[in-house]
């Protein structure tokens, strides 16, 4: 762990899946006062979702940092920071249930982070992932959860290992605006296809030529993320 320091600490951390489920990772990253990179940690979680990869970053990095030291933590999931700010309180209030009823997904790593987090002074602060210029730090971790879904093999600062290299699905921007655009049949059921050029899904995290996505209510996505955004609340 981490040991206790009187400033704020700004950090990053991000979850990947090859395929939605797929081979997954995490990876976290803590800066020093010129945001540089200055210690890391990824590891890898076999076959899992996305959303689990977030979630998991998330403790990881509560769990690596003294609970007495302010966080800034900066992440791409939208997903991963309303579970733990936005809808967790009502989750809680209703016996660990959605608004429709349905269990909570992910409820054991939600509630591990809720104890992590209690007493602790944390800012979250959601950053778009896959942006020219983008959050160095962010752009860190993604690259080191990607690694670590690949390799299947943790690897960190601490272990002497190299910077993660570029995400495999890395792409211009202007290479993604050129996706063709499909729409789903009026009335129709959400079609599934696969992806002919890299994106990125309402979560907040990518999805790689050739994976499987569907319509979201503003693109398309991780077919299961279409009923994220609503469901999970």
């Amino acid at each position: 762990m981490i040991g206790a320091m009187p400033e704020r600490v700004v950090a990053a951390c991000d979850g990947a899946s090859k395929g939605n489920p797929g081979p997954a990772g995490w990876a976290w990253v803590v800066a020093d006062g010129d945001e540089t990179p200055t210690r890391w940690e990824a590891g890898p979680l076999g076959t899992a979702t996305n959303n689990v990869a977030e979630l998991t970053a998330l403790e990881r990095l509560l769990t690596a940092i003294a609970p007495n030291v302010p966080l800034e933590i900066r992440m791409d999931s939208q997903y991963a920071m309303k579970a733990v700010t936005t809808w967790l309180p009502g989750w809680k209030r209703k016996g660990w249930k959605t608004a429709s009823g349905k269990p909570v997904a992910n409820q054991e790593l939600v509630a591990r982070i809720d104890e992590l987090l209690t007493g602790r002074t944390v800012e979250f602060r959601y950053v778009p992932a896959h942006q020219v210029d983008g959050d160095r730090l962010n752009d860190f971790a993604d690259r080191a959860a990607s690694q670590a879904a690949i390799v299947q093999e943790p690897a960190g600062s601490d272990l002497g290992s190299p910077q993660p290299p570029p995400a495999p699905d890395a792409v211009p921007a202007a290479a993604r605006r050129r996706a063709p655009a499909k729409t789903a049949r009026p009335g129709g059921p959400a079609r599934t296809i696969k992806a002919k050029f890299p994106g990125r899904c309402l979560c907040g995290r990518s999805y790689a030529a050739g994976e499987p996505i569907t319509k979201n209510g503003s693109g398309w996505g991780h077919p299961e993320c279409r009923t994220t955004e609503t469901a999970d609340a």
